[in-house]
């Protein structure tokens, strides 16, 4: 049945889940460690240690050596230390990730998720004292969702997002400007930890790569990236007929009329089934066009 695959939950759009479950599952984790951590622990002491100071003493990203846990590669992306922090965050998973959860299923996305944090941390615990001289812990989902956000430019390269609900900006570029802004920032000694949003980024463009199902290649990459070849009208030279030739009949439509075809339960049971095996990119435009009509409907 189509209601029982994991990429769909019957919430009214059309087969598309506007919180699927590892969004939300995640968005709710963060939010109440992230209450239990910066308001309630952070005023109990225990043995003159602030509750949350010891938290982050087991659970944050520690440097080598130096009160590293092997765990800490997982639960690091669950602490956060602002509100700014987490809110930035949270509001990222949910804008660039619900629809290749959607799309994919949600045992794949939280193993895209994890592996993207885990990559983020592995790469700030080896890279950071050598780049950045620094040994300081990390806490923070930026890691995972850097990746999410490559995959989302890399399976949507020029879906619009507005820049303050405001400036559209394709993903392709907006992204790969802040990925670059991050190899830029790599070596400053601020407290942001860049290399663990490039290391994130990294694992998740090769996640997309090396995915045989995604139908990603890198061809398809840099052919987004490239403009029509003109864009001007086509000259069409007058064809002249012999007296010989014979006119065939043609057959008229109206342009502007558009096509009712009823879109079929069994139609998106299909179209599904077809990104499940080969992934989005093979859908024919016409496929494309029936999962977004499908998407708006309430």
């Amino acid at each position: 049945m189509y209601s029982e695959r994991d990429y769909y939950r019957p919430t009214g759009f059309g087969g598309f889940s506007f919180f699927p479950p590892v969004i939300k599952n995640l968005l709710i984790i963060n939010v109440v460690v992230f209450l239990v951590t910066n308001l309630i622990l952070s005023s109990v002491v225990v043995d003159g240690v602030i509750a949350s100071d010891k938290i982050n003493q087991y659970f944050a990203l520690m440097p080598l050596g130096h009160g590293f846990y092997i765990w800490q590669l997982v639960s690091y992306q669950f602490l956060h230390g602002s509100f700014s922090h987490i809110f930035f965050n949270m509001f990222a998973l949910w804008m660039f990730g619900m629809e290749i959860e959607n799309l994919w299923g949600s045992k794949k996305f939280l193993l895209f998720y994890l592996a993207c944090g885990i990559g983020g941390g592995l790469a700030h615990l080896l890279l950071s004292p050598v780049i950045a001289d620094m040994m300081a812990p990390t806490i923070g989902a930026s890691g995972a969702i850097y990746g999410v956000m490559i995959a989302f430019a890399m399976m949507f390269p020029d879906r619009y997002i507005f820049i303050y609900f405001l400036i559209p900006v394709k993903a392709k570029y907006l992204i790969a400007f802040l990925v670059v802004l991050e190899f830029l920032s790599a070596g400053d000694m601020s407290l942001v930890a860049h290399l663990a949003h490039i290391g994130g980024a990294v694992v998740g463009f090769l996640f997309i790569l090396l995915d045989s199902r995604s139908g990603f290649s890198m061809n398809s990459i840099f052919s987004s990236f490239k403009k029509p070849y003109s864009s001007a009208p086509r000259q069409f030279r007058r064809r002249t007929f012999s007296d010989e030739e014979k006119i065939v009949d043609a057959n008229y439509y109206e342009i502007n009329k558009k096509e009712e075809t009823p879109i079929t339960q069994e139609e998106i049971d299909r179209i599904l089934d077809k990104i499940s095996q080969s992934g989005y990119q093979n859908l024919t435009e016409r496929e494309k066009k029936i999962l977004f009509e499908a998407s708006k409907r309430s």
